[in-house]
């Protein structure tokens, strides 16, 4: 498959994510947000899961911070935009 194709195939879809804002980078810290959300449901402090996961993916805190904030905007479906 050539790179035009998968472009091609995935149009709507990148078109969506762009609009929204989102970087296609992002997806490299899905598991980070899920496990966040798992160590918060389970009652630990931010503060702790935070230093944790900075440690675990080699990112700053502040990254952490950055990322928990972004995967947690809301989206308008109708023009798939951030919510602030």
């Amino acid at each position: 498959m050539k790179i035009y194709e998968l472009l091609t195939f995935n149009r709507e879809l990148l078109k969506r994510i762009h609009i929204a804002g989102i970087k296609p980078e992002d997806y490299k810290y899905l598991d980070l947000f899920n496990e966040y959300d798992a160590r918060l449901s389970s009652g630990e402090k931010v503060t702790y899961i935070v230093a944790i996961l900075s440690e675990k993916f080699n990112i700053s805190e502040r990254k952490v911070y950055t990322l928990i904030a972004k995967f947690n905007n809301e989206i308008d479906c109708c023009n798939f935009r951030a919510v602030e």
